[in-house]
Parts: C-alpha cells; structure tokens; sequence
C-alpha cells in the first residue's frame, strides 16, 4: 500500500515535538530513514515536509536519487570502498565512513560530501566501524565532519545512553561537531546525549 502524505506528515510532526524536548533549544536534524521505502512513496514523503533521505544501500540510493535529484540525500548504510565513487556524488552526507579502504579511496575524490566516521562504540564483535582510539588516526587522514555510532542493541532506550554520552565525549576531543546517533527506538535519549542528526525510519510510516 502507498504511504499517505498526511500520515507521514503527522508522524513526523511527532517525531519533530519529541526531538525539540530533548534538544533543550539545539538544533537537531532528522535525516528519514527510507531503505524499505519505495521510489513510488519518495514524493509523498517529500511532499509531508521530509527534508533529508537517509539511504542504506549503494543501488538504492542509485535508483531513487537518479527518479528525485531535487532532494537531498545522504548515505547511511555500511560503506563498501569500491561503491564510494558511485555514492559520493549523489549525496550530502556519508555517515558511514568505517575503514581504512574506504577513507583510501575517499581521499583519492577531488570533491567529497560532508563525512562522517562510524565508530564501534561499544567494540562489538564484527561490527563496522573504527575502535574509539582510531579516530585521531582518521582525522589526520581525511577531513571529517563528525562521527557516526550505533549502540549494542537494546529494548530499552536507557541502555544505549552511556554509549550515546561516550560518543559525544569522543567527539568533544576531536574537535568534531556532528554527531549522528540514533534511530526509531532511542533518538530521544540520543538527543539528550547530544545528537545532531538522528536517523529515524518505521516510526515515520507506520
């Protein structure tokens, strides 16, 4: 079924209210999720005041920035180094800066989007991203813009908040200023933490 314009209008409506009272007066950007929407729904979501698209893979991103060129998009999802020629010019943003071969072929680009380095918060085992001590290393090598973290999985938004303080820490000490962290289940407590951009996906459609 289509996704309806007022229903998304009004979901992120909410989503704008419970962002701007965890903000305390910061400005918070919310970049919409849209892996599992179709290119068909993309202008209703435009039309129901979404701003920024986040997309999580290389050929969908393709695909729907080619049908919508006139919004603006960002990359979300794990960056494979051999697609960052393909991505690179379709977009704001790449959020997921997360190894030394994609920060290679990234530094080989003469224009680069804003980027965005993924760091393992919480050293997961087989989890994308730089450990925590790596990121100096990272800003010597490559302009970054800030970082990009998702915390271990948990029910309970609360879990993900020391996580969420470790990563403003961490950002806080590289001098970076944007930090996107997270999702449907915990932009809030992201928020409070200090999160720039939350990437927000089913709570803006269902």
């Amino acid at each position: 079924m289509a996704l309806s314009a007022d229903r998304v209008r009004a979901n992120l409506a909410e989503v704008r209210d419970e962002v701007a009272a965890a903000a305390g007066g910061r400005d918070v950007e919310i970049v919409a999720a849209v892996k599992y929407v179709a290119a068909a729904d993309v202008a209703a979501l435009a039309e129901a005041g979404i701003e920024v698209f986040g997309e999580n893979r290389a050929q969908g991103l393709g695909v729907k920035a080619e049908a919508h060129p006139e919004l603006v998009w960002d990359f979300i999802g794990q960056l494979q180094s051999r697609k960052v020629k393909a991505i690179a010019p379709l977009v704001r943003c790449i959020h997921s800066v997360g190894s030394d071969s994609a920060v290679a072929e990234l530094a080989k680009l003469e224009r680069r989007p804003e980027l965005l380095a993924q760091v393992n918060i919480a050293g997961e085992e087989g989890k994308a991203g730089f450990a925590p001590e790596e990121v100096g290393r990272v800003v010597a090598e490559l302009e970054l813009g800030g970082l990009m973290v998702m915390p271990p999985f948990t029910e309970d938004p609360e879990g993900s908040r020391r996580w969420f303080a470790a990563a403003r820490e961490l950002a806080e000490r590289h001098g970076l200023r944007r930090l996107s962290m997270g999702t449907t289940q915990d932009f809030a407590v992201a928020v409070e933490e200090g999160a720039t951009i939350v990437r927000v996906g089913s709570r803006l459609y269902r």
